[in-house]
């Protein structure tokens, strides 16, 4: 018989479907916050604001995946809300 999942597991579950309701990331601990970015990006869930919160929590070995995987934010254009040239 299968050993049910940890807290811990059913937890870092749950965070990946809310994580666009977090502010901040950076109390998580390093082992905690590298299951959660794994487990993010096996689920498809990575969106430019996720990926900001992983950024700014500053853990080194997420930063490191990151850099690995040669994941970028994306740079939305700066559109002028004004055109001064006339067509």
């Amino acid at each position: 018989m299968r050993n049910p999942p940890s807290l811990l597991s059913l937890s870092i579950d749950s965070a990946v479907l809310n994580l666009a309701r977090f502010s901040d990331l950076s109390p998580l601990p390093d082992h905690v916050l590298l299951d959660l970015f794994l487990r993010t990006l096996r689920a498809g869930k990575l969106t430019p604001r996720v990926l900001k919160l992983f950024l700014a929590a500053g853990k080194e070995e997420v930063l490191a995946i990151i850099e690995a995987l040669n994941i970028h934010t994306v740079l939305a254009p700066v559109l002028p809300t004004r055109c001064s040239e006339k067509f």
